[in-house]
């Protein structure tokens, strides 16, 4: 990528630019910890349920966020990991019961509203919702943040090896060159790989034009026959290996591989790229959604914040964090920041989204 802006510098231009914290969120952020308010208090009448399961993304959350959140709260947390937004929506859409939080990306919050699986969050308990930089509040999938709480934001590029490329891969049509056949990967998630086709072509990565899609379809099945397989979070194992040189992935994982193999590094290609914001949400079939606002509310506290940003590599949405973190993440320069576009819900295209996935995935 392109030497730009720290995540440092550029959550700090959005702050300069207005998205500042107020004097109540600062007093809270510098706040010794044992003058906060009972945990009664925050999440309401009664005391917190002694369990807490968390659906979460693989490698997305801080070194001991749990450890830490279990030894002060005394409550037990267990916690399942999943690859794609499409696992998670499924096995919810399917009535699995149980998970307490979730951490689904914008498009997904759409689809688990307008299946009515998600419960309403009380605000009112939240008492470090201050710390949030207004910039990733509002958003179009929760305009009034009634459901969900901004955990990290990221964007997907291409990862490859310095010490085994040249030139830099710029472009998404380097899945298409023969040259790294079998050394090269994409996610298996379908959003980022028919989207950065869709790119390729100039497209809107959130295009439901059939001709749109069979083009994309088309490329899709040129570059599986180049690509490793389509995998996600192993990735970062085989980049430290050296058994991929090239992969399209995340800034965050990137970053991941990166403190283990100097060598790897990122690039937004020049047509253009996805960026996402992910978010905690409750599903409506929580069993502990006291201890859920609880997690909530501690995760909202910038050293936790910080904490949960620098191990993952992705973008904290909490602006007191940015002070407390000591990670540089891959993140976009002004130009760059330009040709990305978040995802957005599919709607009634989702189908054929679907049937093209599983067409690229068996041609």
């Amino acid at each position: 990528m392109t030497k730009g802006w720290t995540r440092r510098e550029f959550i700090g231009q959005g702050l300069t630019a207005g998205m500042s914290l107020g004097m109540g969120a600062a007093l809270t952020a510098c706040g010794p910890r044992r003058t906060r308010e009972p945990e009664e208090q925050m999440v309401g009448v009664g005391a917190l349920e002694d369990e807490l399961t968390i659906y979460n993304w693989s490698d997305y959350i801080g070194a001991t966020t749990v450890s830490d959140f279990e030894n002060e709260f005394g409550v037990r947390v267990i916690y399942d990991t999943y690859e794609s937004n499409e696992d998670l929506l499924a096995k919810l859409q399917a009535g699995a019961r149980g998970y307490d939080l979730i951490c689904p990306t914008g498009y997904a919050v759409d689809v688990l509203r307008a299946f009515d699986l998600l419960a309403p969050i009380d605000r009112s308990v939240l008492t470090n919702w201050g710390n949030l930089s207004p910039e990733f509040l509002g958003r179009s999938f929760d305009p009034e943040n009634r459901y969900t709480v901004p955990w990290l934001w990221g964007l997907t590029g291409i990862a490859y090896r310095a010490d085994l490329v040249d030139p830099a891969p710029d472009s998404w049509g380097v899945f298409l060159d023969e040259t790294y056949r079998g050394k090269m990967t994409q996610p298996d998630d379908m959003r980022d790989v028919i989207g950065c086709w869709l790119k390729y072509r100039g497209y809107s990565g959130n295009s439901t034009d059939p001709g749109q899609l069979a083009q994309a379809k088309a490329d899709a099945i040129r570059a599986k026959q180049n690509l490793k397989s389509f995998v996600s979070a192993p990735v970062k194992d085989q980049l430290i290996a050296g058994d991929v040189w090239i992969a399209q992935l995340w800034n965050g994982d990137t970053a991941q591989a990166r403190t283990e193999e100097p060598d790897v590094s990122f690039e937004i290609p020049r047509e253009g790229s996805m960026m996402y914001l992910d978010s905690m949400a409750i599903p409506r079939s929580a069993r502990h959604p006291k201890a859920a606002h609880a997690f909530l509310n501690f995760i909202l506290r910038p050293e936790v914040a910080a904490g949960i940003s620098d191990r993952s590599g992705y973008g904290s949405p909490n602006a007191g964090a940015i002070p407390l973190q000591t990670r540089v993440a891959l993140t976009p320069t002004p130009e760059e920041f330009a040709r990305l576009e978040y995802q957005e819900d599919l709607a009634e295209g989702t189908a054929l989204w679907d049937r093209i996935w599983t067409e690229i995935k068996v041609g």
